[in-house]
């Protein structure tokens, strides 16, 4: 009996597809980001791995990968991948959802202790050469809340209990308790847990329902206190409404890892802003942050080449 042919979308030089080695004896494993020979191998694989480029290079190969059974994303967003050439194929798809959540956590952690303690200020004065004493504040006592209450959503919560903070999170399923969860909201209440919120976490994948969330309607009802963080997607948010609230001093300030237009394109407004904490979509890339996510694919990699259920199912249709 032959065994599975596993195509490997990356970089052949790539140090952490190292881990594949021990599946050796039990796959043919092709490795390569060039377009004709993904092509040549494509009608071979039973399997494919897309570990660095983006959806092109996929979608061009996918019509003619009819034997192929699975298919994974290093990665956690997948609207990129959702291609029509992706709907269309029959194979279940994978991601790497929440390998990456402890270091997007921490940094939401980060980004609300900047706020707390002014350290945007700090650096100011510090640069300045000026001496001037004021006034910082706690996290402890304040309400974080989480809009897209996924794995970072429930990690950044288990962090922020830590400093003895309340969560507020929005869920679809209610009814299911949740002990880091102080207050629960349903979508319909979205406005009712953004008021409540002194610090605001978007969390949430890019999908027709969440493009857009985050609107002017959303942003009114922040308090004045309020600092909004997203570590999800750019486009949920109405950045147009954002820039305004943030440049009249509507809400406090802003923590940013994603923006609609990546890269943030230079002269933009936030960059400008004392307010806002801009970060080039890099939260989550920490030293090593590529383990986990090999780490899990080669989790479902046993289970495939063993015949059981694989975890981390996408659902195609809903986007996440």
């Amino acid at each position: 009996m032959s065994v599975p042919t596993l195509l490997v979308i990356a970089d052949p030089s790539a140090p952490h597809l190292k881990a594949l080695g021990p599946f050796a004896s039990r796959m043919r494993t092709i490795v390569t980001n060039d377009p004709a020979k993904l092509d040549e191998a494509a009608p071979e694989a039973d399997a494919i791995l897309l570990a660095s480029g983006g959806a092109k290079l996929l979608n061009a190969i996918l019509p003619c990968a009819s034997k192929v059974r699975w298919i994974h994303s290093l990665w956690t967003g997948v609207e990129g991948v959702l291609t029509p050439e992706m709907l269309a194929h029959p194979a279940p798809l994978t991601n790497g959802r929440g390998v990456f959540r402890w270091p997007l956590a921490d940094w939401v952690v980060a980004a609300m202790l900047h706020f707390a303690f002014d350290l945007g200020r700090v650096i100011r004065q510090q640069q300045a050469g000026v001496w001037e004493p004021f006034i910082s504040r706690r996290l402890e006592g304040t309400t974080l809340g989480i809009i897209g209450y996924g794995s970072i959503g429930s990690a950044a919560a288990a962090r922020a209990k830590v400093f003895d903070m309340r969560i507020a999170a929005l869920r679809r399923r209610t009814a299911f308790p949740d002990p880091l969860v102080d207050q629960n909201y349903a979508p319909a209440q979205l406005n009712e847990l953004i008021a409540a919120s002194d610090y605001l976490l978007a969390a949430l994948p890019l999908t027709a329902d969440t493009r857009g969330m985050i609107g002017a309607a959303q942003i009114a009802a922040m308090k004045p206190e309020t600092v909004f963080i997203n570590v999800g997607r750019g486009q949920a948010v109405d950045e147009l409404a954002l820039i305004q609230a943030l440049e009249s001093g509507k809400i406090r300030g802003a923590a940013l890892d994603v923006f609609a237009v990546e890269p943030l394109p230079s002269g933009h407004p936030f960059y400008k802003m004392a307010n806002v904490l801009v970060s080039p979509h890099t939260a989550d890339r920490v030293e090593g942050f590529l383990g986990p996510a090999v780490d899990a694919f080669v989790e479902n990699l046993q289970r495939f080449l063993d015949g059981k259920p694989l975890e981390n199912l996408v659902d195609k249709h809903a986007g996440y």
